[in-house]
């Protein structure tokens, strides 16, 4: 088979695979079964002539032979979407940006970020999509997203090991805070003191494995009562507004806690830096429209987050 021969459903769902990191998450996302999914990857790589996929425990990295075809065929199926859109009549011209964002920096950042951009420049498009750091990186490398919004913790290493490395650069460095009800005792100062979160009641993230204990203040002693849990910031912090309990919050979101919810620093233990990070692949060059929007998010981190550590390059 040649690789001219290519089908463009065999493409997509080999950048869903690439983008969602497992044969069975691109399945999904795409409404197939996973021996369909598995058909189109063992179609694409006979053609190919070679492994574009590693299969790992934890999921599937791209091989250099499967960047390369990433590249092409993301360019392939761009120009294709675009080519649909012009037919059936909407809008093309002016430059699309696509962005990935954390729900804590959707939250704060972004909404200030697009009405910015709809002023300045009402001619780029900005197609934007939440998720998860390790969701978001692996659209980066996939080629489904142009820049990306991520989070990094102490001690701060690359969100991944793939080669290239991602460009990075810090938008903010600010201190991990704790949302406490506003009718807890622990609401009464202007900070918590760490030896009174012993005992404490928490709400943490519904994730699996490590991360299920986001949410829950880093580095205690004993074993965190986690009384609910909850996917969503909105919900986590609806949450501690009803006194169900606390959790752990970047000091981002302060500005969209609901009524009911007093953010605080938290003092007596080592501090609990979290960075937001702008991330992109280093190649293609990037364009004058991302450009633009990278520009106007470290603007808006700077206008938003004004307390916060001044950006330094990674």
């Amino acid at each position: 088979m040649d690789f001219t021969d290519v089908s463009l459903t065999a493409l997509r769902v080999f950048r869903a695979v690439a983008e969602q990191g497992t044969f069975t998450a691109a399945a999904a996302s795409l409404g197939y079964t996973q021996s369909a999914v598995s058909r189109q990857i063992a179609a694409i790589e006979r053609a190919a002539g070679a492994e574009l996929l590693e299969r790992r425990r934890d999921g599937v990295r791209l091989t250099p032979a499967g960047r390369i075809v990433m590249r092409r065929a993301t360019v392939v199926l761009d120009e294709i979407d675009a080519t649909a859109r012009e037919l059936s009549g909407l809008p093309t011209e002016g430059a699309t940006v696509r962005l990935g964002w954390l729900p804590s920096a959707g939250a704060a950042l972004l909404p200030r970020v697009l009405l910015a951009l709809r002023r300045s420049d009402p001619d780029l498009h900005v197609v934007s999509r939440e998720g998860g750091t390790p969701a978001l990186v692996r659209a980066l490398r996939a080629g489904s997203l142009d820049l990306a919004l991520l989070a990094s913790a102490p001690p701060f290493r690359p969100p991944d090991t793939e080669s290239p490395p991602l460009v990075l650069r810090t938008l903010t460095e600010r201190p991990l805070c704790l949302a406490v009800p506003a009718t807890h005792p622990l609401a009464r100062g202007d900070y918590v003191d760490v030896a009174d979160l012993r005992g404490q009641r928490w709400i943490a993230s519904s994730a699996s494995g490590e991360d299920r204990l986001m949410g829950v203040w880093p580095g205690l002693d004993e074993r965190p009562e986690v009384a609910h849990t909850a996917r969503d910031w909105l919900a986590k912090l609806h949450l501690v507004a009803a006194g169900c309990g606390l959790t752990t919050v970047p000091a981002s979101l302060a500005p969209a806690v609901p009524p009911g919810v007093r953010v605080l620093p938290v003092r007596g233990g080592p501090q609990e830096q979290r960075r937001l990070l702008l991330a992109r692949l280093p190649y293609p060059p990037p364009t004058e429209a991302t450009t633009r929007v990278a520009s106007a998010l470290r603007l808006a981190a700077l206008d938003a987050y004004s307390g916060s550590s001044a950006p330094v390059e990674e």
